[in-house]
């Protein structure tokens, strides 16, 4: 990762470093710059510390990404004002779609500008190649049970050199972690958290080709088997262990139920509570009826050849199970456009 050990403050998990670094930023640079963006498909913790940030008079710019969830490059460029803009809020690996950002060119656009650069990383590290300094980042979150550590700890890199990052700690105390974060540390899930990485880093190269060679099975199963199914995000600026798909004419909620034998998620799994429907999925432009479909599948190093197959087998099922009492199916099947019949409420 390259971070230089002074440069880790240990937190209770991604959430708290995200909003440690938005707002402790914030707080210290606010008099000199009050302008942040922030993706639109950046994580909920994200958004809503920008939100609590807007009701105290700073100004935040929500950016919208192309179809396939990446970011135009030169829609950011645009929305960044030299003089003003504090900080750029932009996930690296996306927790819904997968999606890989194209952060390192995101990072040279902020040094550019001189903006800092904030950089939600709890889905990429541990899975892929991180360098705080390849990327730019100055301040980036991550999270322990992300790479099958400990519940309960994350970690916040802070730059402290070209440039040193300056933060105001959101939690008063005993001024630990260099004033930064008081409370007294977890050492036990700390080092859970240090071993989780360390295992990560041994074992990269033979976890990913085992999870893109189940990934490749599972969508290949899928697609050549469901007709009407559709990919989310980026066909190839991806991570490959994040499959969200949508299935035209079923419930996701629905076949969520149905596939209790298997651990998916509608949405992220951080808000899966709510109805409503995903608003990553509504910032690719998805339209609402199709995101109510998605399922989100999620493939890990502990994942078998045989849970994906099973996998295949039991949405094949339900899906043909839900479509055939779908009235909505069958009119497909009869060649009539949905979006031109003019439904009506009585």
């Amino acid at each position: 990762m390259a971070a230089d050990a002074k440069e880790i403050i240990f937190t209770s998990g991604a959430t708290e470093s995200n909003n440690l670094a938005i707002k402790g930023m914030a707080h210290f640079y606010g008099k000199k710059r009050n302008h942040i963006i922030a993706l639109q498909t950046e994580h909920k913790c994200v958004l809503d510390s920008c939100r609590s940030l807007e009701r105290e008079g700073f100004s935040v710019t929500y950016l919208p990404v192309k179809t396939d969830g990446i970011v135009d490059l030169k829609v950011l460029e645009d929305a960044i004002d030299p003089n003003n803009t504090l900080l750029v809020c932009a996930m690296l690996v996306n927790n819904e779609i997968g999606v890989v950002q194209p952060i390192k060119a995101i990072g040279d656009i902020c040094r550019k500008h001189g903006t800092f650069l904030h950089v939600d990383a709890a889905q990429a590290v541990g899975k892929i190649p991180v360098d705080v300094n390849d990327i730019r980042a100055d301040t980036m979150s991550m999270s322990a049970h992300k790479m099958y550590g400990p519940k309960g700890v994350g970690a916040l890199f802070v730059r402290r050199k070209q440039p040193r990052i300056r933060l105001d700690s959101i939690i008063s105390g005993g001024g630990q972690e260099r004033g930064m974060r008081s409370g007294t540390l977890p050492s036990p899930l700390i080092v859970g958290m240090g071993a989780s990485a360390a295992i990560a880093a041994r074992d990269m190269s033979a976890d990913h080709l085992h999870i893109t060679k189940l990934a490749e099975k599972l969508r290949s199963g899928l697609f050549s088997r469901v007709p009407e199914i559709y990919l989310n995000g980026s066909e190839n600026e991806r991570y490959v262990g994040n499959l969200n798909v949508s299935f035209a004419f079923v419930e996701g909620e629905s076949l969520l139920m149905a596939l209790k034998e298997i651990a998916v998620s509608s949405g992220s799994a951080c808000t899966s509570a709510s109805l409503e429907p995903s608003y990553v999925l509504r910032a690719l432009g998805v339209d609402e009826a199709m995101a109510h479909t998605s399922l989100r599948f999620g493939i890990g190093r502990f994942t078998s050849e045989a849970e994906i197959d099973r996998t295949i087998e039991l949405c094949v099922k339900y899906v043909d199970r839900l479509r055939g009492m779908s009235p909505l199916w069958d009119m497909h099947l009869e060649g009539i456009d949905m979006n031109s019949i003019a439904w009506t409420q009585h």
